[in-house]
């Protein structure tokens, strides 16, 4: 009796041994070695067809700069510039977009100052000792003048555009720097401002 089971448990853990190292499930291969399976996972650095590698980067680069001239024309968010990107970015660019401000004359105003002192310098023999004073004085007054009527507005307008974009979205947050951006925003002339501005005067955001 007791020698019939012994036979029995010696054939029970064969089995079980053999059905241990039989293959089963969908693997039926050996598992690859360390080597084997870095060396699979390693990318060559350098690819082997150069020109074509770098005719593909061109390609996507060119892509991505025509979709982002496209977007400064349309306004598409997607595309725009980081500089450019987010709600807030927007909202400046839009109200800045709607008013009429004296800040986009700035840039006229000191060209003529410019040319005056250029002027000045030119025809400095030729221009009375007098008129030279009123030339230099004017052109100064006009050059500082303008540039602090324009920080005075630039700040005043910035602060209204803080204050009703975080009544509007409150939970929104305004990145930093973007003072000085609605103040380069300012200073440009319409025309010129890029992003294209996708309001009219007067149609200022919600």
């Amino acid at each position: 009796m007791f020698g019939r089971s012994k036979k029995n448990g010696e054939d029970e853990s064969a089995h079980a041994a053999q059905a241990s190292t039989t293959p089963t499930g969908k693997k039926g291969r050996p598992t690859p070695k360390r080597k084997a399976a870095e060396a699979a996972r390693i990318h060559p650095l350098v690819p082997a067809d150069r020109k074509e590698a770098k005719r593909a980067a061109r390609a996507k680069r060119n892509a991505r700069y025509d979709a982002e001239q496209r977007a400064l024309i349309t306004g598409e968010e997607k595309f725009l510039p980081a500089r450019d990107k987010g709600r807030a970015r927007r909202y400046v660019r839009d109200y800045v977009d709607a008013r009429r401000s004296f800040a986009e004359w700035i840039m006229a105003l000191m060209m003529v100052s410019i040319i005056l002192l250029l002027g000045l310098s030119t025809f400095a023999n030729r221009v009375p000792l007098q008129w030279q004073a009123y030339m230099l004085y004017g052109s100064s007054i006009l050059m500082y003048g303008s540039f602090i009527v324009t920080a005075v507005e630039a700040i005043v307008v910035w602060r209204k555009i803080k204050r009703l974009f975080s009544a509007s979205h409150p939970r929104e947050d305004i990145p930093s720097g973007t003072g000085y951006y609605t103040f380069s925003r300012m200073i440009m002339p319409r025309r010129w401002r890029s992003p294209r501005p996708q309001v009219a005067r007067g149609e200022f955001p919600a």
